[in-house]
């Protein structure tokens, strides 16, 4: 069956109701020396002004573009919010910018736009992914990973689904009890079906994939436990986004921690994260996903700033948002 989404069509394929969805490459790609932007929201009424750009330099210091004000308003989705923006690029040659978002505290749906400046923007669409999985309650902090040698995309988020992982129910606030779900699309106009991507035998959430400098592939997320308090992020191998994944590693930020995003600066992995009831940022840096150092002291991110997404861009791109 076709859902009609105006002003284009996404196709849902199988009984679990997944998406299928396009996009293509760009020219210009970024050089690890090119700035680094930051895609981002402010709390309270900030979810509906929707996404702030800011960038930095050196991967530390990050300033507001655009006198921080929002480059795209949301208006689709269950609550027409705007969470964890995550910033991409899609395969292949001319791909405009892909722009995934947390469009309600509960719902179905993600939202998707594209750009080719990140100031002019698609229709928004709001991605059902979940509406064939009965007893869905929400939709969480949706990435992508693109995969080099084939050019198809994955899709993946967090969700509680009723009557699931029973064994940890009871584990998060609000009797949420959350695990990592994909989709694939070479188009982002048909997708597979909805399928779990990760169960570590927790409550999972704020999942991400990273490069180590030694090129491997790296899932980091955050263990939801609140009973007993947890909140921390923890890393695990990845083969690729559907796995198989090593054992994860001991926590490696303090408690009361969400968000992760990464980025290699000079020889080390950077991962950043919102440490969210202090209202500040923290960032702890390795060479080997094995011995952290918190490099926090040297953060200046954008007043406000919440769970966002890190790409390196063009300093052309730069230029153009700054004009």
């Amino acid at each position: 069956m076709d859902h009609h989404l105006s002003p284009d069509r996404r196709t849902f394929l199988g009984g679990t109701g997944a998406l299928l969805a396009a996009g293509c490459a760009p020219r210009g790609r970024a050089a690890p020396q090119d700035p680094l932007l930051f895609a981002y929201f402010t709390g309270g009424k900030g979810e509906a002004l929707g996404l702030k750009l800011a960038v930095s330099d050196d991967g530390f210091a990050f300033r507001a573009l655009g006198g921080g004000r929002s480059f795209l308003v949301p208006q689709v989705g269950e609550a027409r919010l705007m969470r964890d923006p995550f910033l991409f690029r899609g395969p292949g040659r001319d791909a405009p910018w892909h722009l995934l978002w947390t469009t309600a505290w509960d719902g179905e749906t993600i939202g998707h736009a594209t750009s080719r400046n990140l100031i002019d923007w698609s229709p928004q669409a709001a991605l059902p992914v979940m509406a064939g999985v009965a007893g869905t309650r929400n939709c969480w902090a949706p990435e992508a990973y693109v995969d080099p040698a084939t050019g198809l995309v994955t899709l993946f988020w967090s969700s509680t689904v009723a009557g699931r992982y029973t064994e940890t129910a009871g584990t998060s606030e609000s009797d949420y009890n959350h695990r990592l779900w994909r989709t694939t699309t070479r188009d982002f106009v048909r997708f597979t079906p909805a399928e779990p991507m990760y169960d570590p035998g927790f409550s999972v959430i704020d999942g991400t994939l990273a490069r180590a400098p030694d090129g491997d592939l790296w899932l980091i997320v955050k263990d939801e436990t609140v009973k007993p308090p947890r909140k921390w992020l923890r890393a695990a191998r990845a083969t690729g986004p559907a796995g198989p994944f090593g054992p994860l590693s001991p926590p490696f930020t303090p408690s009361w921690v969400e968000g992760p995003m990464t980025a290699i600066v000079g020889d080390r992995l950077i991962c950043y994260y919102d440490i969210y009831r202090d209202g500040r940022w923290g960032a702890m840096a390795t060479r080997d996903m094995i011995r952290w150092e918190d490099v926090s002291a040297r953060l200046t991110m954008p007043p406000g700033a919440r769970h966002g997404s890190l790409v390196r861009v063009p300093a052309t791109l730069i230029a153009g948002l700054e004009a």
